[in-house]
């Protein structure tokens, strides 16, 4: 099957053909001609299989329908705000659909696009906001801004598209794009893509759609044909490091994405890295938006092998040379795992997921093989495996049968012994003062017995070693020590301001990190 029975116009058959694509992705095959008829969509799709095109094709096509329709003609020298809006959970994500709509727009003559994103400056998004627009992309936080100052005119909009809905509910934005939608017309198109239209999410859709048509397509159970999956359990985190440089040193690796859990890991790992000698850099939401795009404009042009990022920071990126995905640190929910190796073995390409686990990542390994419904194969390096035997699968319990003892009134029941006649404790009394033989403690026991201090020491050695390394690369860089949650400091339990006391001194109070007081607005999408 061929774009061409979808009922697209020449212009955009043409740039489709241009792209380099011949046939359309189940998704797009289904939800093109759905979204041509007007209907309202709630569609569930897996990463990498062509979903941007399936809205974008359709929203191009109806702004070609609204300018060959003299009664939809726009009068001159009067704002009348974008026909199509589409909001995205994160800048990247709606960078990558602006690209889209140009690439497959570039035929239509006067295509207005426009990207409202945090961390821009406003000047140029307003000039972009009053002038002819046919497409606004955007995500929540930036949106509500300039919709609270006038900036932003929605009064004829004729399609909303919610790009990854579910993140935005996870990322807090179910507010913003409630007051977002009061804002548009009623009489309108509606187009929600999600992984699940479970909980919050469908209720955001009854809310906001009218009859939907259900498309799910290749949802998180999917097999990822074209995707190889390897799990590398690790002894300890000196142990993964040798795994990571082994698997980047691969012939076969093109271009790889590095998971890491937080901003500072992703920082940390990709200055180790490149003291290795790797074209590599880091990718996070807590860089300058100049420099996220430069760092994403290196990854096109193969300037860089190697991207550290993290979670939100790597939504929407569609690089075709990127082969290898690599979940140096664990996901915070199994449904970040499928988008984290949708990375790779983007439009029917192959690609390699590769996780790298320690024994308390075991927990998340599981959640992660039952939300998939696949186990995901261990596989061992050659010089490199791990000393301790990789986790088992733990056996559920069965219920009680008959034969098997247990509690009173079951057969089997036996009485420890007569209460009423029990002598004392042989260990001594519970009390400080018993005087019984001390009874012997387990590892877990003698530990949490230890001092305060001892337990410090042993438990977060790693992430002090983790502490100085970036210590030293922060004072030379002339900053502070690092921002808690939120961009405020992280206190100790006194509620002193500065860092935790296994980190170093504490910060003097009132005072400034990186150059600006703590605390600050609220984060824009």
């Amino acid at each position: 099957m061929t774009f061409a029975p979808l009922g697209l116009a020449p212009a955009i058959l043409q740039a489709v053909e241009a792209a380099g694509y011949t046939e359309p992705t189940p998704v797009q095959a289904r939800a093109i001609p759905a979204a041509l008829e007007g209907h309202d969509l709630m569609v569930s799709s897996s990463t990498g299989s062509g979903k941007t095109a399936s809205f974008v094709l359709p929203a191009l096509e109806r702004i070609l329908a609204a300018r060959g329709d003299n009664t939809k003609r726009r009068a001159k020298g009067v704002v009348h705000g974008p026909r199509i809006l589409v909001l995205a959970p994160t800048r990247e994500l709606a960078i990558q659909v602006s690209r889209s709509c140009i690439t497959y727009g570039r035929h239509v003559q006067g295509l207005r696009v426009a990207t409202v994103v945090g961390g821009v400056p406003y000047g140029a998004q307003l000039k972009a906001l009053r002038g002819p627009l046919d497409v606004l992309i955007a995500t929540p936080g930036r949106l509500l801004d300039h919709l609270g100052t006038g900036a932003a005119v929605l009064d004829h909009v004729e399609m909303l598209v919610l790009d990854e809905a579910d993140r935005m509910l996870d990322m807090g934005f179910i507010d913003d794009i409630t007051a977002i939608a009061e804002a548009l017309p009623e009489q309108r198109q509606t187009v929600m893509y999600s992984a699940t239209f479970a909980g919050h999410v469908g209720g955001l859709a009854q809310r906001l759609t009218r009859e939907p048509q259900r498309i799910d397509v290749a949802s998180h159970t999917d097999t990822h044909a074209h995707i190889e999956q390897r799990l590398h359990w690790a002894d300890n985190p000196g142990h993964k490091n040798s795994l990571l440089e082994h698997i980047l040193a691969e012939r076969e690796l093109d271009q790889a994405v590095v998971f890491t859990s937080t901003q500072r890991d992703a920082d940390w790992l990709a200055d180790h890295l490149a003291e290795l000698g790797h074209a590599v850099a880091a990718l996070h939401g807590g860089m300058p938006q100049g420099r996220r795009n430069r760092v994403l404009q290196g990854l096109r042009q193969r300037q860089l092998r190697v991207l550290v990022a993290t979670d939100v920071a790597a939504r929407g990126i569609d690089v075709p040379t990127i082969t290898h995905v690599i979940n140096y640190g664990m996901p915070m929910k199994a449904e970040d795992y499928v988008h984290r190796i949708g990375r790779t073995g983007r439009a029917g390409r192959d690609g390699l997921a590769i996780t790298l686990a320690e024994r308390r990542d075991v927990p998340m390994i599981r959640r992660i093989e039952r939300f998939t419904t696949q186990r995901i194969p261990a596989a061992t390096i050659a010089g490199l495996e791990p000393k301790a035997p990789a986790p088992t699968e733990r056996k559920k319990a069965d219920g009680w049968k008959p034969g098997m003892g247990g509690g009173k009134g079951k057969p089997g029941f036996k009485p420890r012994r007569d209460f009423g006649a029990r002598g004392p404790r042989p260990d001594g009394d519970r009390s400080p003062s018993g005087s019984g033989a001390p009874r012997d403690r387990s590892p877990f026991e003698a530990r949490a017995q230890a001092p305060r201090r001892q337990r410090d020491e042993n438990w977060f050695e790693p992430v002090r070693s983790f502490e100085a390394a970036t210590h030293g690369r922060d004072a030379a860089r002339g900053h502070g020590p690092k921002a808690g949650f939120g961009g405020k400091p992280q206190g100790d339990r006194q509620g002193r301001p500065g860092a935790p006391k296994k980190f170093g001194k504490p910060a003097a109070a009132g005072a400034k990190f990186g150059g600006k007081p703590f605390g600050g607005k609220r984060r824009e999408g």
